[in-house]
């Protein structure tokens, strides 16, 4: 299984607004954190916009942050949101299939199966879970460090 580069990048996105605690974060700050280009996720924070897991501000003084709590947004979901399609092989795809052995295979069923599993196991994992250990993520993208109190206040840490 592999996840198209529009869905890692917008699990990316995520990932970063979660670190920034409800602050607004810009396009061209995950653009330069990430080496990804601004116009590519200017599409994804748009989609991430429409989907409703990100606020989106316009204006000068715009930006966009979570939606939610970082513990309501399903991984899972984001990613069946973001991918295009699952066909793991030709005959997934009923329309275009012409798998000669389709009738009988039993890899198919296989590979469905752990797609499944594969779907099932994102599920139980939130955006929260991948913000975790928030000082390295913070540290490795450049950001100061912060920690989320007891009350889910966001604390600026000094040093340590």
């Amino acid at each position: 299984m592999r996840l198209t580069t529009y869905t890692d990048h917008a699990l990316r996105v995520l990932m970063y607004v979660g670190l920034k605690s409800g602050e607004l974060v810009r396009i061209d700050e995950v653009a330069t954190s990430f080496g990804i280009s601004r116009n590519h996720l200017s599409k994804i924070v748009h989609k991430l916009g429409s989907n409703g897991y990100l606020l989106t501000v316009q204006g000068r003084n715009g930006g966009f942050q979570l939606a939610h709590d970082a513990a309501d947004i399903c991984v899972g979901q984001v990613v069946r949101d973001f991918e295009p399609d699952f066909n793991l092989v030709e005959c997934f795809d009923s329309s275009t299939s012409k798998c000669r052995i389709e009738p009988s295979c039993v890899l198919a069923g296989e590979l469905n199966a752990a797609l499944s599993a594969f779907l099932e196991r994102l599920n139980g994992v939130t955006l929260r879970d991948l913000i975790q250990p928030r000082w390295k993520l913070q540290v490795n993208l450049g950001l100061p460090r912060t920690r989320i109190s007891a009350t889910g206040i966001t604390n600026r840490s000094v040093g340590g």
